[in-house]
């Protein structure tokens, strides 16, 4: 025979087998072509061809022919580049779009364009004044009420304004930790997801085992797009230190390298960000699958957020004194000991480079004045919360000055009709407490007719709503209207990075369906593939059948 017996009949069965093996992952892509994260899975073989055959069934010749295909293992069709694009490219859409999450919030309570807000409050009250030039109506009681109402309508919009943004500022705060929500914050989010660590753990061991856990792969993969969206993170797979370096192979007698471990890698998860001296830092989130001593004791770390002496929790009533505190995911030696180094890292003064918590901070702590902040290398170059809060103060205070020093006259008499709500007093004027004095609602206070004529304090009245000294050239009304512009401004800009961002991460995700996911089209294609690979190794086996029962029967007949 030119041929050991049964050899052709193996290599047939080794195709059989593969081409199965082929139908079968084909059907499993097919069955989870709408599966969120599932990653098309493929069969990785290897011709076979020994060059020192051992089997007593061969026949011996040097010019040995191949032995059929070995299967492998079944691995997934995916690329880490794209994944690190998509991840870094999700923390800057995740950014952004928390941004103008926060101005929408914003939009609602200073966008003057379609409601009759606090500028048109100003014009009604300059409407009013006018009307009172006519000394028979200064002191026309039905005028004075008029005006008076008029500034009570506009001392509540104030408040309410006030209010709405307090709102919006504990809602941002809220999305951060869930404090007083029935729903997760992002930091509780971000703690949920260390089950990376344990799928890590899992993972491992199944794969020592033999099992390859591809569905727990894509399990952590999705885990990890979404973390990447609140937090700028890394990935690096890696082997542990029994088997890297020289220990990642095998040796004979003689010390010769006889062949490569075969060993699952682990997963590192970092997390990036910059450190109050603008340098670039890596904090270790999820620490591979390496467990303690116990092999209980956990491999990843906890967020939290705190305030001022990092003992208490934090509070939006101080926002500039947020900041995060990492519990680092402990580092082990190789006995399984965690090694002897602090592992919590107190993160004052940073920032990250994308991710919703970054953007919420930023809400909560900036006011855009473009300086660096102190204590940083960070420039506070978002308007935030603070920031448009801040300007409707400035305009109520100096709205309520102007007019109680018009209505006192060069000898103050305490004729202040506007005043503080919470002490009837004009110090700490704000948008959130400017109301009407106690004296002129009760009628022991009225417009002042002092002067040389007794319509002299109405047309100082008039004279300062159409002042634009005191408010960096806008009069009262012009102010409200430049910052809801400003406000439009901010969200319109962020808006437009918002959508190129959004198309970028789209175009990323295409790129990785292309490869990643399932196509009906392909996979349809390959399945017309095996099957006749399939019905060709069947073919072979019944030629090799034919051969040899020739060979039986005939020979020497």
């Amino acid at each position: 025979m030119v041929r050991a017996t049964f050899s052709g009949f193996n290599t047939a069965l080794s195709a059989l087998q593969a081409n199965q093996k082929r139908l079968d992952i084909t059907g499993q892509n097919l069955s989870n072509m709408n599966t969120a994260g599932y990653t098309r899975q493929q069969l990785e073989a290897s011709s076979l061809n020994y060059t020192n055959p051992v089997s007593h069934y061969s026949n011996g010749n040097e010019t040995a022919v191949g032995f059929g295909v070995s299967m492998d293992r079944v691995s997934q069709i995916r690329d880490p580049y794209l994944d690190i694009q998509y991840r870094s490219q999700s923390a800057d859409c995740s950014y952004t779009n928390r941004l103008q999450t926060a101005l929408n919030s914003l939009s609602k309570v200073l966008d003057e364009t379609t409601i009759s807000g606090i500028r048109q409050a100003f014009d009604d009250i300059q409407s009013t004044l006018t009307s009172m030039q006519d000394p028979a109506k200064v002191s026309d009681p039905i005028y004075e009420s008029e005006l008076r109402t008029k500034m009570q309508s506009v001392c509540n919009l104030f408040n309410q304004a006030s209010r709405q943004i307090s709102q919006a500022e504990q809602n941002e705060f809220q999305r951060l930790t869930g404090e007083g929500s029935s729903e997760q914050g992002d930091v509780q989010k971000i703690n949920d997801i260390r089950q990376i660590g344990d799928l890590n753990v899992q993972i491992k061991r199944n794969q020592v085992a033999g099992h390859p856990s591809l569905e727990l792969q894509d399990e952590r993969n999705l885990l990890l797009d979404e973390l990447s969206g609140y937090i700028p993170v890394e990935t690096r797979y890696y082997k542990d230190d029994a088997h890297s370096g020289n220990n990642a192979y095998d040796y004979d007698a003689n010390g010769a390298v006889i062949g490569k471990k075969d060993w699952p890698d682990d997963l590192e998860v970092s997390m990036n960000y910059i450190d109050a001296q603008g340098k670039s830092q890596k904090l270790i989130l999820v620490n591979g699958s390496d467990l303690g001593a116990d092999g209980l004791t956990k491999n990843y770390g906890q967020l939290s957020m705190l305030k001022g002496d990092h003992q208490t929790a934090a509070s939006v009533s101080d926002p500039a004194n947020i900041s995060i505190k990492f519990e680092k995911a402990p580092s082990y030696k190789g006995n399984g000991q965690a090694a002897t180094n602090d592992v919590y890292a107190e993160l004052k003064g940073i920032r990250f480079e994308g991710g919703s918590i970054q953007a919420s901070l930023d809400m909560l702590q900036k006011t855009g004045t473009g300086n660096v902040i102190n204590g940083s290398t960070a420039v506070d170059d978002v308007r935030g919360y603070q920031y448009y809060s801040g300007k409707l103060d400035q305009l109520a205070s100096t709205f309520a000055k102007s007019m109680n020093d018009i209505n006192n006259g060069k000898n103050p008499t305490d004729q202040n009709l506007l005043s503080n709500s919470t002490d009837d007093s004009t110090t700490g004027i704000t948008a959130g407490n400017i109301g009407i004095s106690k004296g002129w609602t009760s009628g022991t206070i009225h417009i002042s007719t002092d002067g040389t004529n007794r319509t002299d304090t109405i047309l100082d009245m008039i004279a300062a709503m159409k002042d634009t000294k005191k408010l960096n050239g806008k009069t009262f009304a012009d102010y409200m209207n430049n910052l809801s512009t400003q406000l439009a401004s901010d969200s319109s800009s962020n808006q437009t990075a918002l959508k190129t961002g959004t198309t970028v991460l789209n175009s990323i995700q295409d790129s990785r369906d292309s490869l990643s996911g399932v196509s009906l089209d392909e996979e349809a294609t390959n399945m017309m593939a095996y099957v006749s690979a399939y019905n060709a190794a069947s073919r072979l086996m019944t030629a090799l059948d034919e051969v040899l029962n020739t060979l039986i029967s005939n020979t020497g007949a």
